[in-house]
């Protein structure tokens, strides 16, 4: 053969695949946000945070899982779940699914010391209809789960507690857990100047009350639609980023959402591989 006809093939080659290769990258879905679709529901949405076993080493077992289903089959699914330890992000999981109604996450991960384990998950459907219309259906939904590892006695697991010694290690926990959060957050608000007198500041983990509840002076309806944009800019920001691993998740913590009070806006703060980031989002 030619050499400078290989030399084209291969080069050809090269560029084809690495063609394939960016087109399937950008072929990854995004959560977008269209007005919700009344007559599409999910029958069920759920995240669970299970203790498994104790291991060798004083380490332990977890099991983390998401799950949610559609009345209907849509278009497109939609799962992400995010796990925090003791507030710092300990792992990522998101798939989707085209022409599908159920979705479910799964992942096992062997941790030591006591811990109070969080995990929040948005589950998100697109539902195409004729003409080109096009609607959403979202829910939230959460877990927690306290992990006692003491040097005196076997490992234990709670959600509430049940007696003294659960009692005083979830006060600890929380109280811990606060403390660190509460250190990063006022470095964040510092960081971009902000003035909390004029937020209302919820953790990104306390968020799930809003499935059917609305936001202070917010309708319902309003209330849907800056969930389903503020997951939408979460979804690009920080949790595909996040779930890339190149990125160090020890330095991210709960992400703080800010509503303005005067509800012309909102911010979410938060610190991936290191760099503050900062979100906005108009009413």
């Amino acid at each position: 053969m030619n050499k400078w006809l290989f030399v084209s093939i291969l080069t050809l080659f090269v560029c084809l695949t690495g063609y394939i290769f960016l087109q399937r990258m950008h072929s990854v879905p995004t959560i977008i946000y269209f007005p919700i679709d009344q007559e599409t529901t999910f029958t069920s949405a759920a995240t669970e945070i299970e203790f498994i076993q104790e291991k060798n080493n004083r380490q332990y077992e977890i099991s983390w899982t998401s799950q949610s289903k559609s009345s209907k089959q849509v278009y497109l699914r939609q799962d992400a779940s995010l796990l925090y330890d003791n507030g710092r992000l300990r792992g990522v999981i998101s798939r989707w699914g085209e022409n599908a109604d159920s979705i479910s996450l799964q992942k096992d991960l062997t941790s030591e010391d006591s811990s109070y384990f969080q995990a929040i998950s948005y589950h998100h459907g697109e539902i195409h209809y004729p003409d080109d219309k096009i609607k959403s259906m979202q829910a939230m939904s959460y877990d927690e789960l306290y992990v006692v590892d003491s040097p005196t006695t076997p490992v234990q697991s709670f959600q509430s507690p049940k007696n003294r010694f659960a009692m005083e290690w979830k006060e600890l926990l929380d109280v811990t857990t606060k403390q660190q959060l509460l250190y990063h957050w006022n470095k964040l608000m510092r960081h971009f100047q902000i003035e909390n007198e004029s937020y209302d500041i919820i953790p990104l983990t306390a968020l799930h009350k809003y499935n059917r509840e609305s936001l202070p002076d917010l309708t319902q309806e309003e209330t849907d639609r800056t969930i389903g944009q503020l997951w939408e800019g979460l979804y690009k920001n920080y949790i595909i980023p996040a779930s890339s691993g190149t990125n160090n998740l020890k330095s991210s913590y709960i992400p703080l959402v800010l509503f303005a009070k005067d509800r012309t806006h909102l911010m979410v703060l938060y610190q991936l591989d290191g760099k503050m980031e900062k979100l906005i989002q108009r009413f």
